[in-house]
């Protein structure tokens, strides 16, 4: 079985003109959920840990940390969980 490097495959679709602009487009959802993995990480936590620590369950986790839908309260609550200090930043978009 052959395995075919990620990067390489990365570079494959981002050259196709639609899918960058479809990727980009998720941009902001993959830097929350980014966040959000390094705090747990951070905090030496897996996701049962933070679900104790919310009251929640870990597929509750799992699905908060897909990025989708998620509120404000629940992002304090996550922050809380993972020793971690919730920021909100808007920054200028380039172009």
């Amino acid at each position: 079985m052959t395995t075919i490097p990620f990067r390489d495959t990365r570079d494959r679709l981002m050259a196709d003109p639609e899918f960058k602009r479809e990727y980009d487009a998720l941009e902001e959802d993959f830097s929350l959920v980014k966040a959000m993995i390094r705090a747990r990480d951070r905090a030496g936590l897996t996701q049962t840990d933070v679900a104790r620590a919310m009251g929640v369950s870990q597929p509750r986790i799992a699905r908060i940390e897909s990025g989708k839908n998620v509120s404000l309260e629940t992002l304090k609550r996550y922050a809380h969980a993972t020793g971690s200090k919730l920021t909100v930043d808007f920054e200028r978009r380039n172009g």
